[in-house]
């Protein structure tokens, strides 16, 4: 019998899949392929969510509920998850609302009676688009641990 690292194959492809599903999710939705879906954060379902919980189900599978390892890899975990659905959720609301402002703010004259837009050009710098997919709604956190954690449990340990 041939030995693999099923832990990091499980996690690894926990992601890939997850990523995966992202990319044909918003392809159908806005009938537009984007790269940046493939490898970047937010959407559903979540990949942070798939990988580590897929993790956390191969260590428990490889090492026991009682183990060290499932205890860290569970924490890890959680704290994934909670920050997926909080800081990183947050700081992308925050996006949408400088972009928001920054749109609105883009045809108004400056008090100078130039356009914000002419005052960053002679600044040398230019009003950037934030990233506003950042982080999850906890359906998509829950989704994405679901994913992670079946996929834990239909990967052979040993192959």
């Amino acid at each position: 019998m041939q030995y693999y690292n099923y832990i990091l194959v499980t996690s690894v492809l926990g992601w890939c899949i997850a990523q995966l599903l992202k990319t044909i999710i918003n392809f159908i939705k806005y009938k537009k392929f984007s790269v940046e879906r493939l490898f970047g954060a937010g959407g559903w379902p979540s990949a942070h969510s798939a990988m580590v919980c897929s993790a956390a189900a191969a260590v428990y599978r490889v090492e026991g509920v009682s183990s060290t390892e499932f205890a860290i890899m569970s924490i890890v975990a959680l704290i994934t998850m909670y920050d997926a659905m909080g800081v990183r959720r947050a700081a992308g609301q925050h996006a949408k609302a400088i972009n928001r402002i920054n749109r609105l703010l883009a045809d108004k004259p400056a008090p100078s009676g130039k356009p914000l837009e002419d005052i960053a050009q002679a600044a040398n710098k230019s009003i950037a688009v934030m990233k506003e997919y950042l982080g999850h709604t906890p359906f998509e956190v829950v989704s994405g641990a679901f994913l992670g954690i079946i996929l834990a449990f239909l990967m052979p340990v040993k192959l």
